[in-house]
C-alpha cells in the first residue's frame, strides 16, 4: 500500500492541485492529510484525487462542521490525534508534535505522521518511523512539499510540489522553536 502524505496546505489551491496530480500520477492507494486545510472550499480540488483521503483537523482549521460535511465526498476527517490500522501497520496521525517522543517511544506505532512545524522530517525513534511532510503551502519556507510512504517497505519518497507563487511570507521558524 502506498500512501500520499501531506500537511499544512493552508488554502494554497495551486499546490493542492499539484499534490493531487502527483498522487494520481504515482497511483497512491490513499492520501493522509495531517491538518491545517483551512477553508472547506479546498475539498473541491481534493475531489479530483483517485483515492480516498483520511485527514485530521489542524490548529488553524476553524469550521470543523463544514469541513466534515465537505469531506464526505472525498473521505473522512477526524479530531486529532487519530489512530489507524492500515495494511497491518499501526499509524498515528497528529497535527502538533505534542508528546511526539512519548508516542514514538511507546512502541505502539509503526508510523507517526505529523505537521504544524512546516519542516520536513523523516527519522526513526526506536522502531517507529516518524515523518512530517513539511508544508504543502510554502508560506513559510517558499518550498511546497509532500511525501509518499510505501507501507510494505516503510520507504519514504519526498516530492517538491513547487515553489510558493508568492514566496515565503514569514521568516523561517528557527530549529528548536
Amino acid at each position: 500500500m502506498r500512501i500520499g502524505i501531506i500537511a499544512d496546505t493552508h488554502d494554497n489551491i495551486l499546490m493542492i492541485k499539484r499534490a493531487v496530480e502527483v498522487f494520481n500520477d504515482e497511483k497512491v492507494d490513499l492520501i493522509m492529510h495531517a491538518g491545517d486545510h483551512i477553508a472547506p472550499f479546498t475539498c473541491i480540488i481534493w475531489e479530483q484525487a483517485n483515492c480516498e483521503i483520511l485527514a485530521i483537523y489542524g490548529n488553524n482549521d476553524g469550521d470543523h462542521a463544514f469541513l466534515k460535511k465537505k469531506f464526505r465526498k472525498i473521505g473522512r476527517i477526524y479530531e486529532r490525534p487519530r489512530e489507524f490500522i492500515l495494511d497491518g501497520k499501526r499509524i498515528l496521525m497528529l497535527h502538533e508534535p505534542d508528546n511526539l517522543r512519548d508516542y514514538a517511544m511507546s512502541g505502539k506505532f509503526d508510523l507517526i505522521i505529523f505537521g504544524h512545524t512546516h519542516r520536513r522530517q523523516i527519522y526513526h525513534e526506536g522502531d517507529t518511523l516518524v515523518v512530517n511532510p513539511g508544508e504543502a503551502c510554502g508560506w513559510i519556507t517558499g518550498l511546497c512539499t509532500a511525501m509518499i510512504i510505501n507501507l510494505d517497505s516503510m520507504k519514504v519518497e519526498e516530492f517538491i510540489l513547487g515553489e510558493s507563487p508568492i514566496g515565503p511570507i514569514m521568516p523561517a521558524i528557527p530549529e528548536g522553536s
